[in-house]
């Protein structure tokens, strides 16, 4: 039995949930879009694999990473028996992309719109976005997806873009600013009409 990572990577591109995609390079599925991933190396963690395979295969550093579960079901891949275990990953649309030694071609498709995935990676992200959907009120998840200094409506958009559906406007903002997640800063955001003022995450 052998033991792979893979990556569900979240991103918000153009107010839409975006998830990272590689096109595989080896077989089995050479030549098909999947997530990045690999196996365990002998030495080293299954958070230390997680973030080497996506530094790997993608450029991305240092983001959030949490394990979401573990996927081993009987000839899920050819190769033998597989155990995968699964994370997410939280990022602002700021990283640059770079494809590794083993994939080709790192791109951001639509949480909404994705091309047939190899493997059962399609699951995978199903159960990521499940996961995401169901800590954005009680965790810091929401807010790993944006700057360290935000407006409001850039808050909402991410729970619109998570959620797959749009909030009443007033309604969020009471609902956040009661929950003291959130603190005031003393700048405002140029927005073509009147200034936005900013705020930042406060645990």
């Amino acid at each position: 039995m052998r033991v792979t990572v893979d990556i569900v990577l979240f991103t918000i591109r153009d107010r839409r949930l975006h998830v990272l995609l590689i096109r595989r390079l080896v077989k089995p599925h050479a030549g098909e879009q999947a997530l990045p991933g690999g196996f365990v190396h002998d030495n080293e963690s299954l958070d230390a694999a997680a973030e080497r395979e996506l530094r790997e295969e993608t450029g991305v550093r240092k983001v959030y990473l949490e394990q979401l579960y573990t996927f081993g079901q009987p000839k899920r891949d050819s190769r033998g028996r597989v155990i995968t275990v699964a994370y997410y990953a939280l990022v602002p649309d700021t990283q640059t992309l770079c494809a590794g030694t083993d994939a080709t071609d790192a791109e951001w498709y639509p949480i909404d719109n994705l091309p047939s995935l190899a493997f059962d990676h399609a699951e995978i992200i199903g159960c990521a976005h499940e996961r995401l959907r169901n800590k954005l009120d009680y965790s810091s998840v929401g807010f790993e997806l944006l700057p360290t200094k935000f407006t409001l409506t850039e808050l909402q958009l991410v729970h619109e873009a998570i959620l797959g559906e749009v909030l009443d406007k007033r309604n969020f903002r009471r609902q956040i600013l009661q929950k003291g997640r959130v603190k005031p800063l003393k700048e405002w955001r140029n927005t073509g009409r009147k200034p936005a003022q900013l705020y930042s995450f406060c645990g």
